[in-house]
C-alpha cells in the first residue's frame, strides 16, 4: 500500500496579505520569504493533522481491492479514477456508477465502497494492481477552519521572527497554540 501526492495544492490557505497583516509587515522586501513560510507552515499543519488543507490529488495503490478503501486525506472531495489490472493483466477503469464515496465524517477517514449489492472485480495477483486517484482538501481558503488558519499564521510568525536561527526552517513549539490543530486530526482506523 502506498499513498502518493500526485498534484500539490496550487492555492494558499493563508494569503500573503493575511500573513503580512498578522506579522505587521508593510514592505514587499520579504514577500518571497513569507510565502515560503506560509507553504512550510501549511505542510506542517497537513502533517500534524493528516488532512489536506487545499485541493490536491492523491493516489492510493494496493495489491488488491479491499472491502473498503480508507481515504486518510480528508476532506475527500471527488474520485478522479479507479484503475485496476484484471486477471489477464489488462488495465481497466472502473466506472463511477459502481462505487460510492462515504465522506460523512469530517474528523475521520473517508471510505470508498462498492455500490449496494456490488462487489469489486477480481484483479491480477501483482504489486499495485489497484490505483485509486482522488482529490482532497477544502474547496477554497474561505472554507478552511479558522483554527487551522490561525495556527498557520502563528507558525509563520515564529518562523519569521526566528529566520536567522541556525539550520533549516523548523517547527516551533507554539505551546497552547498547537492545541488549535487537535480537533482537526484525522484518526484512521
Amino acid at each position: 500500500m502506498a499513498l502518493k501526492l500526485i498534484t500539490p495544492a496550487t492555492e494558499l490557505a493563508v494569503s500573503l496579505a493575511e500573513a503580512k497583516a498578522h506579522l505587521k509587515v508593510d514592505i514587499a522586501d520579504d514577500d518571497t520569504l513569507i510565502t515560503a513560510f506560509i507553504i512550510a507552515a501549511t505542510e506542517l499543519a497537513e502533517q500534524a493533522t493528516g488532512r489536506a488543507i487545499m485541493p490536491q490529488t492523491w493516489e492510493l495503490t494496493l495489491d488488491a481491492f479491499p472491502d473498503a478503501f480508507e481515504l486518510t486525506r480528508v476532506p475527500a472531495v471527488s474520485i478522479t479514477s479507479l484503475k485496476y489490472f484484471d486477471t489477464t493483466g489488462t488495465q481497466q477503469t472502473l466506472g463511477s456508477a459502481l462505487y460510492t464515496l462515504d465522506n460523512t465524517d469530517d474528523f475521520g477517514s473517508a471510505f470508498l465502497v462498492p455500490v449496494y449489492s456490488g462487489v469489486w472485480p477480481d484483479t491480477r495477483a501483482q504489486i499495485n494492481a489497484v490505483a485509486l486517484r482522488y482529490v482532497a482538501g477544502y474547496a477554497a481558503a474561505a472554507n478552511v477552519p479558522d483554527s487551522i488558519k490561525a495556527w498557520i499564521k502563528l507558525q509563520v510568525g515564529a518562523m519569521y521572527e526566528n529566520r536567522e536561527a541556525e539550520g533549516a526552517v523548523q517547527t516551533y513549539a507554539l505551546g497552547f497554540a498547537d492545541r488549535l490543530l487537535d480537533r482537526y486530526k484525522v484518526h484512521a482506523l
